[in-house]
């Protein structure tokens, strides 16, 4: 299968899960979320793990494997990559191809950005998923 029509397909089992996963009946749907730790377990889990450390349900089936999340200061040289980490949650990580993004990660910018009761709260999500990530950091 090219790399393109497996980016899709694990993009839609990894929104389809999260979706499947998350629905009750006291909360809203997982993109009216604005809660890190909630953006999180449904939309990184699937792939980095509940812990992040990059053994979620569904890394087994892609390549390269899926980075530990926890020790992203660690291969940092001490400090978080706040940047970076931004960067890779709106745009996708690894080869970039045009008009696809990434051939290794969902590229979770655009429903971040959803539109919900006529506001774009996609960088109050982006600031919180970064945060929670920052704070899970192993010394």
């Amino acid at each position: 299968m090219p790399q393109r029509t497996t980016t899709l397909v694990l993009a839609l089992l990894v929104l389809s899960f999260a979706l499947a996963s998350t629905q009750t009946k006291d909360q809203p749907p997982p993109i009216r979320s604005v809660d890190g730790v909630r953006l999180f377990q449904n939309y990184c889990a699937p792939c980095h793990g509940l812990d992040a450390s990059g053994k979620g349900p569904v890394s087994g089936a892609l390549k390269p494997p899926v980075p530990d999340l926890t020790k992203l200061s660690q291969r940092n040289g001490g400090k978080f990559p706040v940047a970076r980490v931004k960067n890779t949650i709106m745009f996708g990580a690894g080869q970039l191809m045009a008009a696809h993004g990434s051939t290794q990660m969902p590229i979770w910018g655009p429903i971040f950005h959803e539109i919900d009761v006529d506001q774009d709260l996609g960088n109050v999500r982006l600031e919180n998923v970064t945060r929670y990530l920052e704070s899970i950091q192993r010394k």
